[in-house]
C-alpha cells in the first residue's frame, strides 16, 4: 500500500504523543498512589490503558501501510507537587492531543483518506472526552475543596 508521506508523519506524531501520554499518566498514577490518592491513581491507570489502546491502533495502521512505527523521542512526564498541578499538566496534555488530532483530521480530509480520517476521528473523540473529564475534575477540586 502506498501511503502519503504527510499521513505517515501525522501517524508517527500521534504515536509519539500517545506513548508520551502513557508515560505521563503511568508516572502520575504511581505518584498518586504514593500520596495515598488511590482513587485518583486508579483513574489515571485506566487512562493509561486507553492511551495504550490508541498507540496500538496507530501502530497497527502504520504496519498495514507497510511502515515500521517510529515514535521518536518521548516528551518528559509532567508530574506536579500537588494533585491540582498534576491535573493541570494532564489538561495541557489533552489540549495538545485534541489540537494534534484536529490538525491530522484536516489533513486526512484534504487528501481524502477515509480510513485515516475514521481512525483519527475515533481517537479525537476519546481525547475530547478525556479533556472534559479533566476539566470537571479540576473544577471540582478548585470549587469544592
Amino acid at each position: 500500500m502506498n501511503a502519503n508521506p504527510r499521513t505517515l508523519g501525522w501517524l508517527n506524531r500521534a504515536l509519539n504523543h500517545e506513548l508520551s501520554a502513557v508515560q505521563q499518566y503511568q508516572a502520575q498514577s504511581a505518584l498518586a498512589r504514593l500520596w495515598g490518592e488511590t482513587a485518583l491513581s486508579d483513574k489515571l491507570h485506566s487512562v493509561v490503558i486507553e492511551q495504550l489502546r490508541h498507540a496500538q491502533l496507530l501502530m497497527e495502521y502504520l504496519i498495514v501501510l507497510g511502515v515500521a512505527p517510529n515514535a521518536g523521542s518521548l516528551l518528559p512526564a509532567r508530574l506536579g507537587r500537588t494533585v491540582g498541578q498534576l491535573l493541570l499538566a494532564d489538561q495541557q496534555l489533552e489540549i495538545d492531543a485534541v489540537r494534534l488530532y484536529q490538525e491530522a483530521l484536516m489533513h486526512a480530509n484534504r487528501v481524502r483518506d477515509r480510513d485515516f480520517s475514521d481512525l483519527i476521528q475515533s481517537i479525537l473523540t476519546d481525547e475530547k472526552a478525556h479533556l472534559m473529564t479533566l476539566r470537571q475534575m479540576i473544577e471540582e477540586r478548585y470549587n469544592h475543596g
